[in-house]
């Protein structure tokens, strides 16, 4: 399974103890996150962030998988930062059949403002 992860040098990922994995970058530079999804089940990566400080630029999905009967591999998501701060930034994981998330992703942006 391919684990979660941040590109560089858009943005540099850390894991404090709390579990929360923490998204720096600066204001005006992307951020992109890797999320593994199988679609043959169902699955889908849902973000839950506000749009007044991070812009979804890029939703994309990559099959990973060479069978016709699997769909599944990397989704990708792109947001610009708008405003420097701290915002949370969630994924939640949900199948089709189910009202509540199967599992959730949560990060920490920490956009800083542009050098002077």
């Amino acid at each position: 399974m391919v684990e979660d992860s941040v590109n560089e040098p858009e943005g540099k990922m850390s894991v404090p103890h709390d579990g929360r994995k923490i998204i720096y970058a600066r204001q005006g530079q992307s951020v992109v996150v890797h999320l593994w999804e199988d679609r043959t089940r169902g699955e889908e990566w849902v973000p839950v962030y506000d749009s007044s400080v991070l812009a979804l630029i890029d939703d994309d999905f990559l099959r990973t998988t060479s069978n016709n009967a699997v769909d599944s591999g990397q989704r990708t998501f792109e947001f610009q930062t708008l405003l420097p701060g701290q915002y949370p930034l969630t994924f939640d994981k949900r199948l089709a059949w189910k009202y509540t998330a199967e599992d959730r992703r949560v990060f920490l942006v920490n956009v800083d403002s542009p050098p002077a």
